[in-house]
């Protein structure tokens, strides 16, 4: 039987990772489906995935995080799921907080359910986390809600959300797109969560290109999202 939500798994280069992360889901949460999203990996990942039999989206090319994104909501939508969650390839999400999360979206009818690290944890005085605090306040600014980790990759989306990016172009899985959705009168809220180091691999963020994040997300929530139509 189906079950009500499925989890789109984005992986890009991710053969250090992606057996553990799916083995832990399929042995410890069996009832829960998810689809596998090959973002044009160079490495063995989608050789891994049909090796274990893993449900399998295989894109020949690199499409970056948006396009596989969009990949999985079409996937989610074409096969009629009430709800969508983007979960890494890379283990930093962890699966023990699906249910809540779940439980977030349905008892509250919200549109978008975030896996926060900083609810009920303060947030570190890092470069990194400098960046959060800013795409954080252009939120607020925009939007009047204070969004506490808007850079956090484990978001929960409903139906309505999901037809929405499944559909609509440029609406990535990023801080832009959630204030934007606010905007249009999304019901976003928060869940504390823990993630995980990366095992394998290396991230793209490095500290140059988390200091381009930061600049591009800020000037798409300020400027950019003025121009789009509303949803």
């Amino acid at each position: 039987m189906q079950s009500k939500l499925l989890l789109i798994i984005p992986a890009y280069n991710e053969e250090g990772n992606i057996a553990r992360v799916v083995d832990k889901l399929i042995r410890e949460y069996p009832e829960q489906d998810y689809i596998v999203i090959n973002d044009g990996s160079k490495d063995r990942t989608a050789e891994i995935c049909k090796e274990n039999g893993y449900p399998l989206v295989d894109y020949p090319v690199n499409l970056g995080l948006a396009g596989a994104f969009q990949g999985g909501m079409k996937y989610a939508l074409r096969k009629g799921y009430e709800y969508a969650l983007q979960y890494d390839g890379d283990g930093q999400h962890d699966p023990q907080y699906i249910e809540t999360m779940l439980k977030a979206a349905e008892n509250e009818e919200c549109d978008i359910v975030i896996g926060s690290r900083f609810v009920n944890v303060k947030k570190p005085r890092s470069l990194r986390m400098f960046g959060s605090r800013i795409i954080s306040s252009c939120i607020k600014l925009t939007t009047g809600r204070k969004i506490n980790d808007p850079t956090s990759g484990m978001r929960m989306y409903n139906r309505r959300m999901i037809e929405i990016l499944a559909n609509q172009v440029n609406y990535g899985p990023e801080p832009d797109t959630v204030a934007f959705l606010i905007r249009c009168g999304a019901n976003v809220r928060e869940v504390q969560v823990e993630m995980q180091e990366r095992i394998a691999g290396e991230s793209y963020l490095t500290a140059i290109a988390s200091m381009k994040y930061m600049i591009r997300m800020c000037m798409s929530i300020l400027v950019v999202q003025w121009f789009r139509k509303k949803v």
